[in-house]
Protein backbone atom coordinates (compact mmCIF):
# COMPACT_ATOMS: atom_id res chain seq x y z
CA UNK A 1 0.00 0.00 0.00
CA UNK A 2 1.44 3.43 -0.90
CA UNK A 3 2.39 5.47 2.14
CA UNK A 4 0.02 8.29 1.23
CA UNK A 5 -2.99 5.95 1.31
CA UNK A 6 -2.29 5.10 4.96
CA UNK A 7 -3.05 8.68 5.93
CA UNK A 8 -5.60 9.61 3.28
CA UNK A 9 -8.29 7.15 4.36
CA UNK A 10 -8.25 8.12 8.08
CA UNK A 11 -8.24 11.83 7.21
CA UNK A 12 -11.22 11.38 4.89
CA UNK A 13 -13.12 9.50 7.61
CA UNK A 14 -12.32 12.17 10.20
CA UNK A 15 -13.42 14.99 7.89
CA UNK A 16 -16.62 13.09 7.06
CA UNK A 17 -17.44 12.53 10.74
CA UNK A 18 -16.84 16.21 11.52
CA UNK A 19 -19.09 17.21 8.60
CA UNK A 20 -21.85 14.87 9.81
CA UNK A 21 -21.46 16.23 13.34
CA UNK A 22 -21.66 19.83 12.12
CA UNK A 23 -24.67 19.07 9.94
CA UNK A 24 -26.50 17.28 12.74
CA UNK A 25 -25.96 20.19 15.13
CA UNK A 26 -26.90 22.81 12.54
CA UNK A 27 -30.08 21.22 11.21
CA UNK A 28 -31.37 19.80 14.49
CA UNK A 29 -31.01 23.08 16.36
CA UNK A 30 -29.64 21.29 19.42
CA UNK A 31 -28.39 23.55 22.18
CA UNK A 32 -24.62 24.08 22.53
CA UNK A 33 -24.67 23.06 26.20
CA UNK A 34 -25.96 19.64 25.13
CA UNK A 35 -23.84 19.09 22.00
CA UNK A 36 -21.49 21.85 20.82
CA UNK A 37 -20.61 22.24 17.15
CA UNK A 38 -17.11 21.31 15.97
CA UNK A 39 -16.17 24.97 15.49
CA UNK A 40 -17.16 25.67 19.10
CA UNK A 41 -14.94 22.82 20.28
CA UNK A 42 -12.09 24.19 18.17
CA UNK A 43 -12.59 27.65 19.65
CA UNK A 44 -12.61 26.23 23.19
CA UNK A 45 -9.47 24.24 22.43
CA UNK A 46 -7.73 27.41 21.23
CA UNK A 47 -8.85 29.47 24.23
CA UNK A 48 -8.13 26.78 26.83
CA UNK A 49 -4.91 25.43 25.30
CA UNK A 50 -2.53 26.93 27.92
CA UNK A 51 -4.69 25.56 30.74
CA UNK A 52 -5.06 22.19 29.00
CA UNK A 53 -1.29 21.94 28.56
CA UNK A 54 -0.85 22.69 32.25
CA UNK A 55 -3.24 19.89 33.20
CA UNK A 56 -1.68 17.57 30.61
CA UNK A 57 1.62 17.61 32.50
CA UNK A 58 0.02 15.99 35.56
CA UNK A 59 -1.84 13.41 33.47
CA UNK A 60 1.23 12.55 31.39
CA UNK A 61 3.37 12.23 34.52
CA UNK A 62 0.90 9.78 36.09
CA UNK A 63 0.46 7.83 32.84
CA UNK A 64 4.20 7.54 32.11
CA UNK A 65 5.11 6.64 35.72
CA UNK A 66 2.36 4.03 35.96
CA UNK A 67 3.27 2.54 32.59
CA UNK A 68 6.93 2.29 33.58
CA UNK A 69 5.99 0.63 36.88
CA UNK A 70 3.76 -1.82 35.01
CA UNK A 71 6.60 -2.70 32.63
CA UNK A 72 9.00 -3.53 35.47
CA UNK A 73 6.41 -5.47 37.48
CA UNK A 74 5.06 -7.37 34.46
CA UNK A 75 8.58 -8.26 33.28
CA UNK A 76 9.48 -9.63 36.71
CA UNK A 77 6.26 -11.66 36.95
CA UNK A 78 6.71 -12.97 33.38
CA UNK A 79 10.25 -14.15 34.16
CA UNK A 80 9.05 -15.89 37.32
CA UNK A 81 6.18 -17.53 35.45
CA UNK A 82 8.54 -18.74 32.75
CA UNK A 83 11.07 -20.03 35.30
CA UNK A 84 8.57 -21.84 37.51
CA UNK A 85 5.61 -23.81 36.09
CA UNK A 86 4.22 -24.05 39.63
CA UNK A 87 4.28 -20.27 40.00
CA UNK A 88 2.64 -19.87 36.60
CA UNK A 89 -0.18 -22.28 37.47
CA UNK A 90 -0.77 -20.38 40.69
CA UNK A 91 -0.56 -16.77 39.46
CA UNK A 92 -2.00 -16.93 35.93
CA UNK A 93 -5.64 -17.50 37.05
CA UNK A 94 -5.24 -14.59 39.50
CA UNK A 95 -4.08 -12.34 36.66
CA UNK A 96 -7.17 -13.23 34.64
CA UNK A 97 -9.40 -12.81 37.69
CA UNK A 98 -7.95 -9.36 38.36
CA UNK A 99 -9.35 -8.15 35.03
CA UNK A 100 -12.91 -8.84 36.20
CA UNK A 101 -12.62 -6.18 38.92
CA UNK A 102 -13.53 -2.70 37.61
CA UNK A 103 -10.65 -0.29 38.16
CA UNK A 104 -13.07 2.51 38.98
CA UNK A 105 -14.23 0.51 42.01
CA UNK A 106 -10.65 0.19 43.29
CA UNK A 107 -9.62 3.79 42.70
CA UNK A 108 -11.59 5.22 45.69
CA UNK A 109 -9.81 2.77 48.00
CA UNK A 110 -6.45 3.93 46.68
CA UNK A 111 -7.42 7.54 47.30
CA UNK A 112 -8.38 6.70 50.89
CA UNK A 113 -5.16 4.77 51.49
CA UNK A 114 -2.69 7.05 49.67
CA UNK A 115 -4.38 10.46 49.50
CA UNK A 116 -4.86 12.79 46.54
CA UNK A 117 -1.25 12.93 45.36
CA UNK A 118 0.45 11.30 42.39
CA UNK A 119 0.84 7.81 43.91
CA UNK A 120 -2.80 6.58 43.66
CA UNK A 121 -2.96 7.67 40.01
CA UNK A 122 0.29 5.83 39.27
CA UNK A 123 -1.09 2.68 40.93
CA UNK A 124 -4.33 2.90 38.91
CA UNK A 125 -2.35 3.21 35.66
CA UNK A 126 -0.04 0.34 36.65
CA UNK A 127 -3.04 -1.90 37.39
CA UNK A 128 -4.62 -1.04 34.03
CA UNK A 129 -1.40 -1.62 32.07
CA UNK A 130 -0.01 -4.63 33.91
CA UNK A 131 -2.17 -7.39 32.41
CA UNK A 132 -1.60 -6.85 28.65
CA UNK A 133 2.15 -6.48 29.16
CA UNK A 134 2.49 -9.54 31.41
CA UNK A 135 0.35 -11.85 29.26
CA UNK A 136 1.95 -10.81 25.97
CA UNK A 137 5.43 -11.25 27.42
CA UNK A 138 4.68 -14.69 28.87
CA UNK A 139 3.26 -15.88 25.55
CA UNK A 140 6.23 -14.43 23.69
CA UNK A 141 8.71 -16.20 25.94
CA UNK A 142 6.85 -19.48 25.45
CA UNK A 143 7.16 -19.03 21.67
CA UNK A 144 10.97 -19.10 21.81
CA UNK A 145 12.67 -21.61 19.50
CA UNK A 146 12.63 -24.97 21.37
CA UNK A 147 15.79 -26.13 19.60
CA UNK A 148 17.76 -23.15 20.88
CA UNK A 149 16.46 -23.67 24.41
CA UNK A 150 17.35 -27.39 24.36
CA UNK A 151 20.81 -26.61 22.99
CA UNK A 152 21.57 -24.17 25.79
CA UNK A 153 20.31 -26.66 28.37
CA UNK A 154 22.58 -29.37 26.96
CA UNK A 155 25.46 -26.91 27.22
CA UNK A 156 24.67 -26.44 30.91
CA UNK A 157 23.18 -22.94 30.73
CA UNK A 158 21.16 -21.74 33.69
CA UNK A 159 17.51 -20.76 33.45
CA UNK A 160 18.44 -17.08 33.68
CA UNK A 161 20.99 -17.50 30.87
CA UNK A 162 18.34 -19.15 28.69
CA UNK A 163 15.85 -16.38 29.44
CA UNK A 164 18.37 -13.62 28.73
CA UNK A 165 19.80 -15.21 25.58
CA UNK A 166 16.78 -16.83 23.91
CA UNK A 167 13.44 -16.33 25.58
CA UNK A 168 13.56 -12.60 26.25
CA UNK A 169 14.69 -11.60 22.72
CA UNK A 170 12.02 -13.91 21.30
CA UNK A 171 9.41 -12.21 23.47
CA UNK A 172 10.23 -8.66 22.34
CA UNK A 173 7.69 -8.52 19.46
CA UNK A 174 4.91 -9.75 21.74
CA UNK A 175 6.12 -7.49 24.54
CA UNK A 176 5.90 -4.37 22.39
CA UNK A 177 2.49 -5.43 21.08
CA UNK A 178 1.25 -5.58 24.66
CA UNK A 179 3.05 -2.34 25.49
CA UNK A 180 1.24 -0.53 22.67
CA UNK A 181 -2.09 -1.68 24.09
CA UNK A 182 -1.03 -0.67 27.59
CA UNK A 183 0.19 2.70 26.34
CA UNK A 184 -3.27 3.56 25.03
CA UNK A 185 -4.78 2.48 28.36
CA UNK A 186 -2.29 4.46 30.45
CA UNK A 187 -3.76 7.91 29.85
CA UNK A 188 -7.27 6.55 30.39
CA UNK A 189 -6.19 5.08 33.74
CA UNK A 190 -4.66 8.39 34.79
CA UNK A 191 -7.84 10.28 33.87
CA UNK A 192 -9.98 7.79 35.84
CA UNK A 193 -7.81 8.38 38.89
CA UNK A 194 -8.13 12.15 38.44
CA UNK A 195 -11.91 11.95 38.14
CA UNK A 196 -12.14 10.58 41.66
CA UNK A 197 -9.83 13.11 43.26
CA UNK A 198 -6.85 15.22 42.28
CA UNK A 199 -5.63 18.79 42.30
CA UNK A 200 -4.73 18.94 38.62
CA UNK A 201 -4.93 16.85 35.46
CA UNK A 202 -7.12 16.48 32.41
CA UNK A 203 -9.60 14.41 34.42
CA UNK A 204 -9.97 17.31 36.86
CA UNK A 205 -10.42 19.74 33.96
CA UNK A 206 -13.13 17.53 32.42
CA UNK A 207 -14.96 17.14 35.74
CA UNK A 208 -15.05 20.88 36.35
CA UNK A 209 -16.16 21.62 32.78
CA UNK A 210 -18.92 18.98 32.80
CA UNK A 211 -20.27 20.21 36.14
CA UNK A 212 -20.70 23.67 34.62
CA UNK A 213 -22.17 22.21 31.37
CA UNK A 214 -19.27 23.56 29.29
CA UNK A 215 -19.25 20.60 26.95
CA UNK A 216 -17.13 22.41 24.38
CA UNK A 217 -14.32 22.33 26.94
CA UNK A 218 -15.03 18.67 27.70
CA UNK A 219 -14.62 17.81 24.00
CA UNK A 220 -11.47 19.95 23.87
CA UNK A 221 -10.06 17.92 26.76
CA UNK A 222 -10.97 14.68 24.96
CA UNK A 223 -8.99 15.85 21.93
CA UNK A 224 -5.96 16.55 24.14
CA UNK A 225 -6.32 13.16 25.87
CA UNK A 226 -6.42 11.42 22.49
CA UNK A 227 -3.37 13.40 21.38
CA UNK A 228 -1.40 12.43 24.50
CA UNK A 229 -2.37 8.77 24.02
CA UNK A 230 -1.29 8.95 20.38
CA UNK A 231 2.02 10.50 21.45
CA UNK A 232 2.69 7.59 23.82
CA UNK A 233 1.73 5.12 21.09
CA UNK A 234 4.17 6.70 18.62
CA UNK A 235 6.96 6.78 21.20
CA UNK A 236 6.45 3.05 21.88
CA UNK A 237 6.64 2.31 18.15
CA UNK A 238 9.89 4.27 17.88
CA UNK A 239 11.28 2.44 20.91
CA UNK A 240 10.32 -0.89 19.35
CA UNK A 241 12.15 0.02 16.14
CA UNK A 242 15.26 0.90 18.14
CA UNK A 243 15.09 -2.30 20.21
CA UNK A 244 14.24 -4.69 17.34
CA UNK A 245 15.78 -3.42 14.08
CA UNK A 246 16.09 -6.99 12.77
CA UNK A 247 12.37 -7.62 13.28
CA UNK A 248 11.28 -4.60 11.26
CA UNK A 249 13.83 -5.33 8.53
CA UNK A 250 12.37 -8.82 8.21
CA UNK A 251 8.83 -7.42 8.08
CA UNK A 252 9.83 -4.92 5.39
CA UNK A 253 11.47 -7.69 3.39
CA UNK A 254 8.38 -9.88 3.64
CA UNK A 255 6.01 -7.03 2.77
CA UNK A 256 8.19 -5.75 -0.01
Amino acid sequence: MPRGNKFTAPLVCIVALIAIWQGAVTFSGIEAWLLPAPWQVAAALKDMLPLLLYHSKSTLMAAASGLLAAVFLASAVAVLMDSSPWFKRGIYPLLVLSQTVPIISIAPLLLIWFGLGLLPKVIVVALVCFFPIAVSMVEGMEAAEPGMVDLLRVMGASNWKIIKTVRFPAALPSFFSGLKIAGTYAVMGAVIGEWLGAGSGLGVFMTRASHSYQLDRVFAAIIVISSVSLLLFVLIILLARLAMPWYFKERSRNNG
